[in-house]
């Protein structure tokens, strides 16, 4: 049987210069898992609104349910302003409070939660305390629990993040977080790829995870799982926008992980399903597995 994922947080409208686009990376992870084969639903909250109403029908549109994504009077829909004069470092400017701010807790999800072989969560969503009450609750009934660190200036904390880290099983960063997290625990400076790889050992070993993986934008990512470290490179290709980008990568890791790949073969696929979701403008382009492992073959020849 084909195992689940639930991807709780934020879902929201990226507005961009190009106009206004559906994201939130617990949205696009779940969107990326779904083009992936993976069953997936989605846990959040929007507004009784137009741009809440157009995002139900959106997440629709992509194959997902709207069961779990409720429905507020009080709060706006999610926007964020999202500065893509760099396409490489998007800089984003993320509204509060609002919808997915106020995720309720309800019986019905901690059942979905304990259902479902693996949670995933970001530290966004743990911004204010209504979203981020009903994430420490569903922690306790999740099996396997993955943690997209996602840091976004100003809308967390060390104490939360090092929380929502202890919780975790597998747990996801890019290199800028690395750094910035293992400066909090006092470890010391992250300056380069083998202190990295020493950084990720320690962190795997204090909080007893099961795998820890940066990613590091061109230069592919790490993976360290099993006392093991593993390594693929960044693919060559011609950038539109890396808006989703990390988001498809975890996906598609996370499908591998769940399908028993080896992990040198689950971190290719990774990087290869998001270096083409950058080749794309928008966070959720449609993909299937046939179009990353076309990629990888282009790219490995």
């Amino acid at each position: 049987m084909n195992k689940s994922v639930i991807c709780f947080g934020e879902v929201l409208w990226d507005i961009l210069p190009t106009g206004q686009q559906p994201g939130g990376a617990p949205f696009n992870v779940a969107v990326h898992l779904h083009q992936l084969g993976q069953p997936v639903q989605l846990i959040s909250r929007v507004g009784d609104d137009e741009l809440g109403r157009e995002l139900l029908d959106f997440i629709e549109s992509k194959g997902l349910s709207t069961a779990h994504v409720q429905q507020g009077h009080t709060h706006l829909t999610g926007v964020v302003k999202a500065n893509v004069d760099d396409a490489n470092e998007v800089v984003y400017k993320i509204v509060q409070p609002v919808a997915w701010d106020y995720i309720q807790y309800e019986p019905e999800l901690a059942e979905a939660v304990a259902q479902a072989d693996v949670l995933v969560y970001g530290s966004l969503v743990a911004r204010q305390a209504g979203s981020r009450e009903t994430l420490y609750r569903l922690l306790e009934n999740a099996r396997f629990r993955v943690f997209d660190v996602n840091l976004r200036p100003p809308h967390y904390t060390k104490e939360i993040t090092k929380y929502l880290l202890s919780k975790a099983h597998l747990v996801k960063m890019n290199h800028h977080e690395l750094v910035e997290l293992m400066d909090w625990l006092g470890y010391g400076p992250v300056a380069d790829r083998e202190d990295r790889a020493a950084a990720m050992r320690w962190l795997a070993d204090r909080y007893q995870l099961q795998a820890v993986c940066v990613t590091c934008g061109a230069d592919g990512a790490m993976l360290y799982t099993g006392g093991q470290l593993y390594r693929a490179p960044g693919l060559s290709v011609e950038v539109r926008d890396t808006i989703g980008s990390g988001d498809a990568f975890l996906a598609a890791l996370l499908r591998g992980w769940l399908a028993g790949d080896q992990p040198d073969a689950m971190l290719r696929f990774a990087c290869a399903a998001g270096a083409l979701v950058a080749t794309h403008q928008g966070a959720t382009p449609a993909i299937t597995p046939g179009d990353v492992t076309r990629l990888l073959a282009l790219q490995t020849a």
